[in-house]
């Protein structure tokens, strides 16, 4: 049903599963204690791993959730090879829509790695998928993800939808969260107007 592989004008992005991405280089890249780990899963709702079978085992969920249609989640490869992150499109079949996720490593970060996997994600929901609405969200305070999910929405003609309160736990606090949509009319007008 998904694409295994999709690519961007710098990124490639693999099924997330055990066959094609490296657990041991998963579990360097987001190893606790591991630099920069600290500030990438300060908004997420995910520990960093204490071990490489937790590693494995989000690898695992994964490809039982693609072969059931629940999501399609891939690793993000940049251009030279290195392993950049993750990213995921979540679909709501009976809403028609979906939720688009991304963690990166911080050394990623404000070079639109961002932006292109969210567009790529756009791609397949609007037209393989053929969903109605793309959804993305980030917590409260967390302005590196409003300032890169804001440039997508911005551009793909979307809107921002409003504050979430005690939406998704993270860690032992509850955050609300901000969320954007993109509708698949506006995504069409964006890319007709480009």
């Amino acid at each position: 049903m998904y694409p295994e592989r999709l690519e961007t004008d710098a990124l490639v992005l693999e099924q997330f599963c055990e066959e094609r991405v490296d657990v041991f280089e998963l579990y360097a890249r987001f190893a606790r204690g591991g630099e920069g780990v600290d500030d990438v899963f300060e908004y997420v709702p995910q520990e960093p791993y204490a071990s490489v079978k937790e590693a494995r085992d989000q690898l695992v969920e994964a490809q039982a959730s693609w072969d059931e249609a629940e999501s399609a989640q891939y690793v993000v490869y940049t251009a030279d090879g290195s392993l950049a992150g993750y990213t995921g499109l979540f679909p709501e079949w009976d809403r028609r829509a979906a939720r688009i996720g991304f963690t990166l490593g911080t050394e990623y970060w404000g070079n639109g790695y961002a932006g292109e996997c969210a567009t790529a994600l756009a791609d397949l929901a609007f037209g393989r998928l053929d969903l109605e609405v793309v959804a993305l969200d980030h917590a409260d305070g967390n302005e590196r993800s409003k300032r890169a999910i804001e440039t997508v929405v911005d551009t793909a003609g979307g809107q921002y939808d409003g504050r979430l309160r005690n939406w998704r736990p993270i860690g032992d606090e509850v955050a609300d969260h901000h969320r954007y949509t993109i509708t698949r009319e506006q995504y069409r007008q964006s890319r007709r107007d480009a």
